[in-house]
């Protein structure tokens, strides 16, 4: 990441201003107590249930993999390598396509076609975003009385929206033949064949549907591993809101972290938090302090891969033949 591109510095700037902002009104003293006297046991609680969502996600892009990777040479891992290594290094990359990248071109040193690579990398984020307005659609509904009337609408509006074009980008012919027609009209050269070959490797997901249910479940119960990592933290904070609370506002936040507008989420979640869970009485320090536990959570979630990194770099040495595909359940 290139700290002095102007993206990066207003991104920068943006999440310095709003993390200060909030951590005024919230008065830093209070922030402090709350984070001193948190019962470490639920923390404890909450690291374990990230170690299973990781393990679940890895899982998610491996089901992904054999649609396209078949025949590849590529062993297992090799992908779980490149998976939780390029979610470390992704840290230090803006907004969270900094580590998709890596991982894309990762797989492709390892003799998958680039469009391939990326066509699983894009499922697979499309996916997980997808699993999050789901999961909001249904627990907006539930939402305290203080929050804004076109909230639980919107939202489910904009799943439905969500959810009916990537239905018809994958599994109808018309959108491949417009989105061909686009390409044909925009772009030349190498950035036609590109954007030709990807669309081409997308296309081979419609041809297994089981494989993406498998995801789209595997997805909806990362969100809620994460909404459960986060009611384990306000339960270590004392907070009050039971788990229906949380279970309306993680989504949202997690919507909120996913916009490019900060570093990792940085300023916005705790925006996010303090927003959301004053609706629920809670105070603005518990708020702002257990957005804090959440984004160092995610943190602690990456640690496994900064040890590979550590101990082996990005790619590593190939410690078996045995191939992804033969390793994958049957769907």
């Amino acid at each position: 990441m290139n700290l002095r591109s102007p993206g990066a510095l207003a991104r920068l700037a943006v999440a310095a201003g709003l993390t200060a902002f909030i951590l005024w009104k919230s008065d830093p003293r209070r922030i402090a107590e709350a984070l001193a006297t948190a019962d470490w046991r639920w923390v404890l609680a909450a690291i374990a249930l990230v170690l299973v969502d990781r393990a679940l996600m890895a899982y998610r892009w491996l089901v992904l993999l054999r649609p396209v990777a078949a025949g590849a040479a590529l062993t297992l891992p090799a992908v779980l390598r490149i998976f939780f290594v390029s979610t470390f290094v992704g840290t230090f990359l803006p907004a969270s396509v900094g580590g998709d990248a890596v991982r894309a071109v990762s797989l492709s040193r390892r003799g998958v076609a680039m469009a391939d690579s990326v066509a699983s990398v894009l499922v697979d984020r499309v996916f997980g975003t997808l699993s999050i307005l789901l999961v909001a659609a249904v627990a907006v509904w539930f939402a305290p009385v203080a929050m804004p009337a076109w909230l639980a609408p919107a939202t489910v509006a904009l799943t439905v929206i969500a959810s009916a074009a990537v239905a018809i980008g994958l599994f109808h012919p018309g959108a491949e033949r417009l989105t061909a027609s686009v390409l044909q009209r925009l772009t030349r050269g190498k950035l036609l064949k590109a954007g030709t070959n990807l669309l081409r490797s997308l296309r081979r997901y419609a041809h297994w549907p089981g494989a993406l249910v498998n995801v789209l479940g595997g997805s909806i119960a990362v969100q809620l591993l994460r909404i459960s990592q986060a009611w384990l933290l306000g339960l270590a904070l004392g907070m009050a809101p039971g788990f229906a609370a949380y279970l309306v506002y993680i989504p949202v936040i997690l919507l909120v972290m996913l916009l490019p507008v900060t570093i990792n989420g940085i300023g916005t979640s705790q925006a996010a938090f303090w927003w959301l869970f004053a609706a629920s009485g809670v105070a603005a320090a518990d708020a702002f302090a257990l957005s804090v536990l959440f984004l160092a959570l995610g943190t602690v979630g990456n640690l496994p891969g900064g040890i590979l990194y550590a101990t082996g770099g990005l790619h590593g040495a190939v410690a078996s033949d045995v191939r992804v595909e033969e390793n994958l359940p049957r769907l």
